[in-house]
């Protein structure tokens, strides 16, 4: 799985919302903040804040800010908001594609990439990310010493 720049600034700046207690952030502080460029920022959150998970105001006090609580973000809400579905092929769900032959069954391993990208980040919210407590499936997967080798 590729991670876009658009999901890893999105979940960056709204870790950084989530940071700061329901209080309004401007958009040139949330980039700051994480060393984002700001015109790149400012159309993630138009998306974030149409999908519904930021709400902005305009003017001196304004800024954006968390539209729902941390623990009710996910992962996977972000990256859905920001890049469209967890797992594609050539631009399909894997359940639309179809193979003949030797490839027959390679429909069943893209279903099952995409079972496991959502075990994981449909388990992990802003909060847990935020706090530095993730769930267990996360530190299991992250002690697997397997998991840090290069291939």
């Amino acid at each position: 799985m590729q991670i876009s720049a658009r999901a890893d600034y999105a979940l960056r700046a709204l870790l950084t919302l989530a940071a700061s207690n329901g209080r309004l952030v401007k958009g040139e502080a949330l980039a700051a903040a994480q060393d984002l460029p700001l015109r790149f920022l400012e159309n993630i959150l138009t998306d974030l804040r149409r999908a519904g998970l930021v709400q902005s105001r305009r003017g001196a006090d304004g800024g954006y800010q968390l539209s729902l609580p941390p623990e009710r973000i996910t992962i996977t809400t972000v990256i859905r908001a920001t890049d469209g579905p967890l797992a594609s092929v050539r631009g399909r769900r894997p359940e639309d594609t179809n193979y003949d032959g030797a490839a027959k069954h390679l429909q069943d391993v893209w279903i099952a990439v995409r079972v496991n990208l959502r075990r994981v980040l449909e388990a992990v919210t802003l909060a847990d990310v935020a706090s530095g407590q993730l769930p267990d499936i996360v530190t299991t997967l992250g002690c697997d010493p397997d998991a840090w080798v290069t291939r």
